[in-house]
């Protein structure tokens, strides 16, 4: 069965828009079959909006797994010094990405990429609402390589249900990286921030 961490672009179109308000902020949104949450911005990536604007966000940023490109488009346009760029592995995922960036005037680069395969350079934050459906041997892998991608210092933000592994993800980054915390929970999701060393 076909789902939002595929490529999906045999799926017949059905494209929907809505408008999500954040931080003083409309944005509006085009959404279409095949992609994460088409009708509304989850639940875990307003609870990691909410996390973020709480923290020091410049430099380069990552949003890993962007789907329509909620969480990228929101970090750009709140700090337009930033530098964004967007990947997802879904092309129709990044078609919508593309087209919300323009509609929202948020200047970033969006691309289609396996996990970190087709990307370059290194980042000071990386962002990511993980496709849980995709299975925990790829989200793991997305954290092995962000340690990789991530300049020293640099931050990775993720949000998680607690029964979806959100405590095993921990230990699992604690392997990883210097410092893990989780900054905020609500619903049953967990905002944990990894910061990697010198």
């Amino acid at each position: 069965m076909s789902h939002y961490y595929t490529d999906n672009r045999s799926l017949p179109h059905d494209r929907k828009e809505f408008s999500f308000r954040f931080s003083g902020l409309t944005f509006l949104f085009q959404t279409d079959s095949g992609v994460f949450s088409k009708e509304h911005v989850d639940t875990g990536t307003a609870i990691l909006l909410k996390a973020l604007s709480e923290e020091p966000i410049s430099g380069r940023i990552l949003d890993m797994g962007c789907g329509y490109g909620v969480i990228g488009i929101v970090m750009k346009k709140l700090h337009e010094e930033t530098e964004v760029v967007m990947a997802d592995v879904n092309p129709r995922a990044v078609e919508c990405s593309v087209s919300n960036a323009q509609r929202n005037g948020a200047n970033c680069k969006i691309l289609v990429s396996d996990g970190f395969k087709q990307l370059e350079g290194s980042y000071n934050i990386i962002i990511t609402n993980p496709p849980i459906r995709a299975g925990k041997a790829v989200i793991y892998a997305w954290f092995e390589d962000s340690v990789q991608a991530l300049r020293p210092e640099g931050r990775l933000y993720l949000v998680m249900r607690k029964q979806h592994g959100a405590l095993s993800a921990v230990k699992k980054l604690k392997e990883l990286f210097r410092e893990v915390e989780m900054i905020d929970r609500d619903k049953g999701f967990f905002v944990i921030r990894a910061i990697k060393g010198v």
